[in-house]
């Protein structure tokens, strides 16, 4: 038994009742029943000087028996008798039992009950009926030993409270008034109060053991987590009535959470790679377990800078519990630099401020937020940094709103926890993202602007993979010939890698020489690049779409094209039909040798799109390329009439995309007549 049992609950019982305290058995109490049966003994004392008139002194061995062992010991019918004869003078006859108990402060003791022979109790010291009184506490001391006590509490069948307990008293601050019946229930937090009211309903009627956490408020206000158990006194069958107890758990919940929550965040953050999504992941640990809001804001280039003028952050990630208003869609926003978000920047620790439920102080929240704050009623905030590698890399800025209790001291601690235990998942994640910029940025290098053709309008698109930093093998080119023809090209070479990106470059170079050199059809000038490739010394493979279009003078294009090994090009006309350009297919770029290579020609109709692009807009893993194909014909034809960049962007948007791989798209639009 554990908890600290609080003595004074055996204060009435009809039965004597005694307790010792470690491992000399101090005397540390007696209730008026024991001392009628022992006489008054004198307390602080070890067992053996306080009952050193017992004649009997080996029963004493037995507490250390029930000490060392946690074995209650029951000793029947035998005489206890004292050297002068006990308090009233005559010879005793009593039973005995010892258990193992935890007092209040936590030291390990012993409880002594004494019951008399019927016959022998004074009738005057019982309370109530002397053998229903004695059965029924014996009912109830039984029952006791079964559960954790800190505060005792006796209810009637349904439960409700009907015996004053000062234990409880002692917890929640109510007055024996205010808990007897269901009065107890006020105590609970209202949150709480409904599942603790159908859990004692189920136990009541499963007739069994009842176990339940919730929230108690105590004498200064606040709420604690109590674990309340009790088990039924069961006569002849029935439950005659309950007996239950209150133990404050408030550490140990706190400290399981803390392993949850901190379980949790390794789980989430584990093999995920993009800044982003290890923040998203964090931020939907932490709400709503901990807070009923999370927003992350990413600093100006991860630099840990003075903030003394104000400055911009970017919002990566919002997660709000349900029943909070809808976040602004703002992802940059304003901060001052006397903010509580800079002072969390320059300083590196944690800000928590607590206010009136939707009255915002002055330079708490972000400019323009002060709408949010107020409607979802907020009632504190914390402003966590996130410092990753020595710097403060972002800023987590936690809030709970409306009749949630403020951020405590705890909950910022154990938020700096969280964060501090994904530190290597968000060392890795920041490294990858500004690998991963300076890839995109080397690869925006190497990809040039479409050129300005009269008539036609041309938009690009390079989308890299989000699961790797390195540079793509993905590329396209657009330029103008000396005789106004325009060169649309695309090509994809096998690989992700640095090695892949300079082929990349080298394939592109070189097309772009070979098809000013000289006027003649595309599929000819790939057969003079698969000579070119011969001295690249690559051993990958590469793909490529090489298409020239022209005016046709009455109102359509021209359009001379090869494919090698490459996806079809996709013809869309402005009445919404859509067709891949399959004629002109040809082997991979470097297969053919000197072999002749084809080319097709098909027309452009006025207003019609022309689509290029690789294989990462249409494949995805375990699924057939012709499924991606048709996937992406039913959506560039439902987008046939939009302008041409919301045409680009609502492909990469619709369709669904492997992120292990690059993207590359080039479209092109004839006019009009």
């Amino acid at each position: 038994m554990s908890g600290g049992l609080p003595l004074d609950v055996f204060d009435p019982a009809p039965v004597g009742i005694a307790a010792t305290s470690g491992p000399d058995h101090r005397l540390v109490y007696t209730n008026h029943a024991y001392r009628q049966i022992a006489g008054v003994r004198p307390l602080g004392l070890p067992a053996r000087e306080a009952f050193g008139d017992l004649r009997r002194q080996d029963y004493l061995s037995h507490l250390d028996l029930v000490m060392e062992t946690g074995r209650t010991i029951t000793l029947r019918e035998l005489p206890f008798e004292f050297r002068s004869n006990g308090p009233s003078g005559r010879e005793r006859r009593a039973s005995t039992r010892m258990a193992k108990i935890s007092l209040a402060a936590g030291e390990p003791g012993v409880l002594i009950v004494v019951t008399e022979r019927a016959g022998q109790v004074d009738p005057e010291r019982q309370f109530g009926s002397a053998a229903g009184g004695r059965d029924r506490f014996l009912q109830r001391y039984q029952s006791l030993l079964q559960i954790e006590t800190q505060a005792v509490w006796v209810g009637d069948l349904l439960g409700r409270i009907t015996e004053p307990s000062p234990g409880w008293q002692r917890l929640s601050g109510q007055t024996w008034e205010e808990y007897r019946g269901d009065g107890w229930l006020r105590a609970i937090h209202p949150e709480d109060r409904a599942p603790s009211v159908e859990a004692c309903y189920q136990a009541m009627q499963r007739q069994s053991h009842l176990e339940q956490v919730y929230r108690l408020r105590m004498p200064d206000g606040t709420y604690r987590h109590v674990r309340s158990r009790a088990v039924p006194v069961i006569d002849h069958g029935e439950v005659v009535e309950w007996v239950g107890s209150c133990a404050d758990i408030e550490q140990e919940w706190q400290e399981t959470r803390r392993r949850e929550l901190l379980d949790r965040t390794a789980a989430a953050t584990a093999d995920v790679a993009d800044l982003e999504e290890v923040l998203g992941m964090l931020s939907e640990v932490i709400v709503p377990t901990l807070t009923d809001g999370c927003g992350v804001y990413l600093l100006p280039q991860f630099e840990d800078r003075t903030y003394s003028r104000p400055f911009i952050a970017e919002r990566i990630t919002s997660t709000k519990r349900d029943g909070l208003p809808a976040h602004q869609t703002l992802r940059t926003e304003r901060f001052e630099p006397d903010s509580g978000f800079a002072e969390a920047i320059r300083t590196r620790r944690p800000i928590r401020r607590v206010f009136p439920g939707g009255r915002i102080p002055p330079g708490v929240v972000p400019t323009g937020a002060e709408e949010w704050f107020a409607a979802a009623g907020v009632n504190s905030m914390a402003l966590v940094p996130v410092i990753v590698d020595g710097a403060v890399a972002a800023v987590v800025d936690a809030v709970n709103c409306g009749d949630r209790e403020p951020i405590t001291a705890a909950d910022v601690d154990l938020l700096g926890g969280m964060l501090d235990h994904a530190h290597a998942h968000l060392s890795n994640a920041m490294r990858f993202q500004r690998t991963q910029r300076v890839a995109l940025a080397l690869q925006n290098c190497l990809l040039p602007d479409p050129p300005q053709v009269p008539g036609l309008e041309i938009t690009a698109r390079y989308r890299p993979s989000v699961t790797t930093s390195e540079i793509g093998g993905d590329w396209y080119d657009s330029f103008l010939l000396p005789d106004g023809a325009a060169i649309v090209t695309i090509g994809d070479v096998a690989g992700h890698d640095l090695a892949a990106a300079v082929t990349m470059s080298q394939l592109r170079n070189m097309l772009r020489g070979l098809a000013v050199d000289r006027r003649e059809p595309p599929g000819d000038i790939l057969r003079r690049l698969d000579v070119a490739t011969e001295s690249l010394h690559h051993e990958g493979m590469a793909t490529c779409v090489l298409a020239r279009l022209e005016s046709s003078g009455d109102g359509s294009w021209r359009l001379n094209y090869s494919v090698a090994g490459h996806p079809p090009p996709l013809l869309v006309t402005c009445d919404g039909e859509a067709r891949y350009l399959e004629d002109g297919a040809n082997p991979l770029l470097g297969l053919a040798g000197d072999e002749p290579r084809t080319s097709a020609v098909a027309t452009v109709p006025p207003r019609g799109t022309l689509l290029f692009y690789t294989d990462g807009l249409v494949e995805l893993p375990g699924e057939h390329l012709d499924a991606g194909l048709d996937r992406l014909r039913g959506h560039a034809a439902a987008l046939a009439r939009a302008p041409l960049d919301a045409f680009s962007d609502a492909l990469l948007t619709r369709m669904p995309i492997a992120k292990k791989d690059d993207i590359a798209m080039i479209a092109v639009r004839v006019p009009g007549v």
